[in-house]
């Protein structure tokens, strides 16, 4: 029963930062959202995982910055190991 609860717990961290990083995505389509205080707190709760993936992955054309979605998939396949590791040890 304990597993269970731990695993739900992962799951729900994980799952609250996805959504905060697509907010955080969107909010980059309208003009000054992120210089609110909104966008301030999310940028600085997902800017620091964002952050390597914009270094090593460029824009491209210059305008379209696939790496939210990288960063996406990375932090899906994290979760996946997580929540691995948990089962093997509880």
């Amino acid at each position: 029963m304990l597993e269970y609860q731990i695993a739900e717990y992962v799951y729900y961290l994980f799952n609250i930062y996805r959504w905060l990083i697509i907010v955080y995505i969107l909010m980059s389509w309208v003009p000054n959202v992120r210089e609110s205080f909104i966008g301030e707190i999310l940028g600085k709760i997902v800017e620091p995982y964002l952050a390597p993936f914009r270094r090593i992955i460029p824009p491209i054309g210059g305008m379209l910055d696939i790496s939210p979605i990288v960063a996406l998939f990375t932090l899906e396949f994290v979760y996946r190991g997580v929540i691995a590791v948990l089962q093997y040890f509880i």
